[in-house]
């Protein structure tokens, strides 16, 4: 075995373990991140061209992530050259109670949002159909998530962390007196090597629970593969904003979630149904949705997007890791933080959580209190 020291390990390179990575190089300290698998690999839940900037929430705590998170990817977006948002706007349609929560949170922040009726929704947004009032955000809507990933990597190196690819982290083992910790891990080469470190922060996303057994009594934590895809539209003079459409009732009973989706260039339109796939081993997915899940989508969009061709669906294959309450966990037990339970919305707050992290990771912050363990 080969041996070595650091002040900080982040195991697991997804969009979480790099922006914390990020941070924390860019404060000066030594880290080395360590990640199983190649760059915008398809096995967990960073892949992908584009996500959703989407603030339509009405829960302050998400809403001052949300702030912080588009000005620390300006920040990276100057840093890195590579434009990482685009603001063509979102709309949130459906439930009326959940859009009036949403607008009034909003509005009470001094937010750029206005509510449309439903025909002059579509008036302007001609390839959708809607319901009820609609809620229209001019700050938000998608993170080129793709760029986002190789910026952060590139920002992350630059400040001098050590990023190491194709390492498996086997287990975790925090010293007695809480000095630090060991971290085993076995290379492409199939060499097992331990690192010690001050501290160690977990972002592995579906195999956060596993590692961390018997280190961080987390919450459940559900892994399940989600099957969004991109639908093609009838016409290249179709203007797309993002779109959230909160189902309720009948709508609901019938589609069974949320849908959520965003224009993503060169691809088509993304449409999809929030946390209803299969429960999964992530390391024994099927890549491919279920007949029935398909079907279902494709009606959802012949019957609410006359600008797409339902027959086109170009399926996507990816992971969540959600708690029951759908809030994220970030916490610090000893000398482990663990970042885990994104539930499908996180990627839009990844510079701030990398923030939140590299913080409690260092002891100058503790998490916000809703995301704690104890919250949960």
């Amino acid at each position: 075995m080969s041996a070595g020291h650091t002040q900080h390990i982040v195991i697991g390179g997804g969009a979480m373990g790099l922006a914390t990575t990020w941070q924390l190089a860019s404060r000066g300290a030594h880290v080395r991140l360590l990640e199983q698998f190649e760059p915008h690999h398809t096995r967990g839940a960073s892949h992908g061209a584009t996500r959703n900037l989407n603030n339509a929430y009405d829960d302050d705590t998400y809403l001052d992530l949300f702030d912080e998170a588009v000005t620390l990817w300006r920040a990276l977006e100057t840093e890195s050259g590579s434009e990482l948002l685009g603001l063509h706007g979102l709309v949130t349609h459906g439930d009326p109670d959940a859009i009036g929560s949403a607008h009034d949170a909003l509005v009470a922040r001094r937010a750029a949002v206005s509510l449309l009726n439903a025909h002059d929704a579509a008036d302007r947004w001609s390839g959708m159909r809607f319901e009820g009032d609609v809620l229209f955000g001019r700050e938000a809507g998608i993170v080129h998530a793709a760029r986002a990933l190789t910026a952060l990597e590139a920002g992350a190196a630059h400040h001098g962390a050590l990023i190491e690819r194709g390492e498996r982290v086997l287990r975790v083992e925090p010293f007695a007196d809480g000095s630090g910790a060991r971290v085993v891990s076995a290379g492409p080469d199939g060499e097992v090597r331990e690192l010690t470190a001050d501290h160690v922060t977990v972002t592995a996303g579906a195999w956060a629970r596993p590692l961390l057994a018997g280190i961080v009594e987390l919450p459940p934590l559900t892994v399940t593969e989600e099957h969004p895809a991109h639908f093609a539209p009838r016409s290249p003079s179709i203007v797309w904003p993002s779109f959230n459409h909160v189902l309720a009732g009948d709508l609901l009973e019938e589609f069974a979630a949320p849908v959520y989706g965003m224009p993503t260039p060169g691809e088509g339109v993304k449409v999809g149904f929030h946390k209803v796939g299969d429960v999964v081993d992530p390391d024994a997915r099927v890549f491919r949705a279920s007949d029935a899940q398909r079907d279902r989508l494709r009606r959802y969009v012949a019957d609410w997007f006359p600008g797409l061709d339902p027959d086109s669906a170009a399926e996507i294959s990816c992971t969540y890791t959600s708690t029951e309450s759908g809030r994220f966990v970030l916490d610090t037990v000893g000398p482990v933080t663990v970042g885990a339970g994104f539930s499908g919305h996180g990627f839009k707050f990844t510079p701030a959580i990398g923030r939140v992290l590299a913080d409690a990771a260092t002891g100058v912050r503790q998490p916000p209190p809703p995301f704690r363990l104890a919250a949960h």
